[in-house]
């Protein structure tokens, strides 16, 4: 199975975007994302429906968190990406009436479970909030700052 980052991609425009002083274009995220402004269209829209951000057209317009960032979890954004496969493990399924099959993936199953929704429950817990201030730690530490340029980039200090 193919690994999925969107969910930490996601969040790590989120993050941009709560540095940023108003809204955000797509092509700004992209140029930080390093990735083409219509897949940060694509994947915005999606938290649009479940308003989490909003956009506004115009020259001064693009895209902004329509929430408080305490009140938005990672459960949140996972929901409304459409909850993707967590884990890569599945049951073997060539031999559906094989007893031993069936208490595998019976086993399986459980367990399975029981981790994604521990998961589950530890991503309703964490906040955008907290990730902001994890991110304002580190720049703390590093000395550095994170902000959007005039040229419609966004700057790092490293």
């Amino acid at each position: 199975m193919k690994s999925d980052s969107r969910l930490s991609g996601i969040l790590h425009v989120l993050l941009h975007m709560a540095e940023a002083s108003g809204p955000v274009t797509s092509e700004q995220l992209a140029k930080a994302m390093r990735t083409n402004p219509v897949v940060i269209r694509r994947i915005m829209a999606g938290l649009r429906e479940k308003a989490l951000v909003v956009s506004t057209k115009g020259h001064a317009g693009g895209w902004a968190i329509n929430r408080d960032l305490s009140s938005v979890t990672l459960r949140d954004i996972y929901e409304a990406i459409g909850a993707p496969d967590i884990f890569a493990l599945r049951n073997r399924t060539q031999a559906p009436s094989c007893l031993v099959e069936q208490a595998v993936n019976a086993a399986m199953d459980g367990a399975l479970s029981q981790a994604e929704a521990l998961l589950l429950d530890q991503f309703g817990r964490i906040t955008l909030a907290q990730l902001s201030q994890d991110f304002h730690a580190r720049m703390l530490r590093r000395k550095g700052s994170c902000d959007f340029s005039d040229n419609g980039s966004i700057d790092h200090a490293i």
